[in-house]
């Protein structure tokens, strides 16, 4: 029996289904395709965080980073007292927030890389049984139109976002370290 594929993709304008009307005759296992380890990614808790509304995922961002600023706070007071040089343990803190937020955001962004990578290849390579059998597959031109449909309009929106992420917090780091130094 064959089993369709829809994949629902929405944009600020419209909102597109992509369905294949024909079974796939793909020899790589099922955890191994690309497009089901997208939507396993997608479904994923961590992961999915990347893609939440922009209010939620910036929550997500300031909660993680306080906890991280809090759990650095102890170091901070062995750099910095509290009581004598308050700016300064701020910064401290914030710096150690900072570093530690950008190791989700790294890991966040190497996910979808990954996902990204498999969708727009044209080859993908797959274990059929463990390391020592690895084998490539050639997409159709159909199916890899699709995926790559799917990278542009619902990958590609999370990969900027989390290169912005990054970069945001770069600059809130080197922000946080001219305020030590300067002040």
């Amino acid at each position: 029996m064959p089993t369709y594929l829809i994949i629902k993709i929405q944009s600020k304008l419209t909102e597109y289904l992509l369905i294949t009307t024909e079974p796939m005759t793909c020899p790589v296992p099922k955890d191994q395709q690309p497009l089901n380890e997208y939507v396993e990614l997608k479904e994923a808790f961590f992961y999915r965080w990347a893609k939440l509304a922009r209010s939620q995922y910036l929550r997500v961002l300031l909660l993680m980073w306080l906890g991280f600023t809090t759990a650095f706070s102890p170091v901070a007071m062995s750099i910095e007292s509290p009581s004598k040089h308050l700016w300064q343990f701020i910064c401290v803190a914030s710096i150690g927030g900072s570093v530690g937020l950008i190791l989700p955001v790294l890991l966040l962004l190497s996910g979808w890389g990954h996902v990204k990578q498999r969708l727009d290849s044209a080859k993908i390579f797959y274990e059929e049984s463990g390391w020592y059998d690895g084998q490539t597959w050639e997409k159709p031109e159909a199916d890899l139109a699709k995926d790559r449909l799917l990278v542009a309009y619902e990958i590609k929106p999370v990969m900027t976002r989390l290169q912005k992420t990054l970069l945001g917090i770069v600059g809130f780091l080197v922000l946080s370290l001219c305020a030590l130094k300067y002040f």
